[in-house]
C-alpha cells in the first residue's frame, strides 16, 4: 500500500493546487446548482403565495346580461371589470387581448345567455384563457371553480323547484384520502436532487481522472512515472483512489449545500416540508458513496482511450449521461424501489436517498443489492482499466 498512497498523496496535493480545476469542480456543482436549486423554488413559493393572497380580476364583457351571476362572483371574491369591446366581433378582440398579454383571462356572456338560462338549457359562457401563460394559471382555476360552483347552484335549484333532492343526481360521494406526508410531497420538487448529487460527484473527479490519464500522455510524462519503481496497477490504483477521493469530498459538499439551501426555502407555502437533516444527509451520502468507484473507473477507461485532454473531455461529456440517465427516467416515471431495480447502479442509489428523503423504512435486501452490485460494477471497471495500462500501447 505504501506505493498506493505515494501516488494518491501526490495526484490529490497537485489538483488542489490547480485552482481553474478547484473552482471547476466544487463551484460549479457544489455551490451553484443547490443555489439556483433554492432561488428558482423560492420564486416559485412566492409567486404562489402572492397569488394566493391576490383578489381574482376578472374583466366581463356583457354582464348586465347575469346579474346573478356577477352577484354570485363578487360574493365570493371575484373583482369584476365591466370592459365594452368596440368591434363587431367580440370573440376575436377577447382572444388578441389575452394571447396579447393585455388580460390575464377573460370572461364573455353571450347575448343568448339570459334566453338559455330562463328556458332552462345549459347556458353559453365563453372563458377566455391563455393556459400557456404560467402567471395567469391561477386566476384561471379559481374562475373556473367559480364558474362551477355558480352551475352547480342553478342546477340544485331547478332540482328543488321541481320537487327533486339534489343528491339524486350525486349518487356517489368520492372521499379523497390523502395519504402523502409533507415530506413526501416535497419530492415533486426535491426528486430531481439525486441527479445533480451524483452529476456533481462525477464532476468532482472528472478533471482529476482526465489529467492523470489522458493528461500525463499529452504531456508525455506518462512514460517516466511507468519507469518508476511501482506496478502499474499500484500506479494506477492511486490514480483512482485520487479521484474517488474529490468524487466524496464533491458529493458530500452537495449534499450538505442542498441541507443549507433548503432551510431557506419556504416549502411550508406549497404545503410541503423537507426531510433533510445532518442525519439524512449523512444517510444518503452512505447510500450514493458506494457509485464512486463506478464513476472513477469509468473515468479512468474512458479517458485510456484517449490521447489529449480535449478529446478526453469531449467523450467523458457524452459517456456520463448513460449512468445518470434511469436517473432522470425514474423521475419522470416515478418509479418505485423493487428488488430488480436494486441491481441497476446510479438507479437504485436514486430510488435509496429518495426513500430517505420520504422518510420511507428502506429494507436491508435492498440496500445489499444496491451496494454490492455498485461495488461489482465498479471493480469490473478498475480492473479493466488496469488491464489497458498493462498495454506497451498506453504509450503510443
Amino acid at each position: 500500500m505504501g506505493p498506493i498512497r505515494t501516488v494518491f498523496a501526490k495526484e490529490v496535493l497537485e489538483n488542489l493546487r490547480d485552482r481553474r480545476v478547484i473552482f471547476s469542480a466544487f463551484f460549479f456543482g457544489v455551490l451553484l446548482a443547490p443555489a439556483l436549486f433554492a432561488l428558482t423554488t423560492t420564486l416559485a413559493s412566492n409567486r404562489i403565495t402572492r397569488d394566493q393572497d391576490r383578489p381574482l380580476h376578472l374583466p366581463v364583457v356583457g354582464g348586465e346580461q347575469a346579474p346573478n351571476l356577477m352577484r354570485f362572483l363578487r360574493e365570493n371574491g371575484a373583482q369584476i371589470a365591466p370592459v365594452t369591446l368596440q368591434t363587431p366581433d367580440q370573440d376575436a378582440a377577447a382572444v388578441e387581448a389575452v394571447r396579447s398579454g393585455r388580460r390575464e383571462l377573460m370572461l364573455i356572456i353571450p347575448p343568448q345567455y339570459a334566453e338559455k338560462l330562463k328556458a332552462g338549457d345549459p347556458a353559453p359562457l365563453d372563458l377566455v384563457v391563455d393556459t400557456s401563460n404560467s402567471s395567469a394559471t391561477a386566476a384561471t382555476e379559481r374562475a373556473r371553480r367559480l364558474l362551477d360552483a355558480y352551475g352547480r347552484q342553478v342546477a340544485a335549484l331547478r332540482l328543488l323547484v321541481r320537487g327533486i333532492s339534489p343528491e339524486v343526481v350525486a349518487p356517489v360521494d368520492v372521499r379523497t384520502v390523502d395519504v402523502a406526508t409533507p415530506a413526501g410531497r416535497s419530492l415533486l420538487i426535491l426528486g430531481m436532487m439525486t441527479y445533480f448529487c451524483l452529476m456533481s460527484m462525477l464532476v468532482g473527479g472528472f478533471y482529476l481522472a482526465i489529467d492523470t490519464t489522458a493528461g500525463e500522455r499529452e504531456r508525455g510524462s506518462l512514460e517516466p512515472l511507468l519507469a518508476l519503481p511501482v506496478t502499474r496497477g499500484q500506479l494506477l490504483m492511486g490514480k483512482m483512489l485520487a479521484t474517488s477521493a474529490f468524487m466524496a469530498m464533491s458529493l458530500l459538499l452537495t449534499l450538505s449545500s442542498f441541507g443549507v439551501a433548503l432551510a431557506f426555502v419556504p416549502l411550508e407555502v406549497l404545503g410541503m416540508s423537507a426531510n433533510f437533516g445532518p442525519l439524512v444527509i449523512l444517510e444518503i451520502f452512505c447510500v450514493m458513496v458506494t457509485f464512486v468507484p463506478l464513476g472513477a473507473g469509468l473515468m479512468t477507461v474512458v479517458a485510456s482511450f484517449t490521447r489529449s485532454n480535449r478529446e478526453a473531455q469531449t467523450w467523458l461529456s457524452f459517456v456520463l449521461l448513460i449512468p445518470l440517465a434511469p436517473i432522470m427516467f425514474a423521475v419522470l416515471n416515478g418509479t418505485r424501489a423493487t428488488v430488480a431495480l436494486m441491481a441497476i447502479p446510479s438507479l437504485s442509489q436514486h430510488l435509496l436517498a429518495t426513500a430517505l428523503m420520504r422518510g420511507d423504512a428502506i429494507t436491508l435486501v435492498h440496500v445489499v443489492i444496491s451496494t454490492s452490485t455498485t461495488l461489482l460494477a465498479g471493480a469490473l471497471l478498475i480492473w479493466l482499466a488496469v488491464r489497458l495500462y498493462r498495454r506497451e500501447t498506453i504509450l503510443g
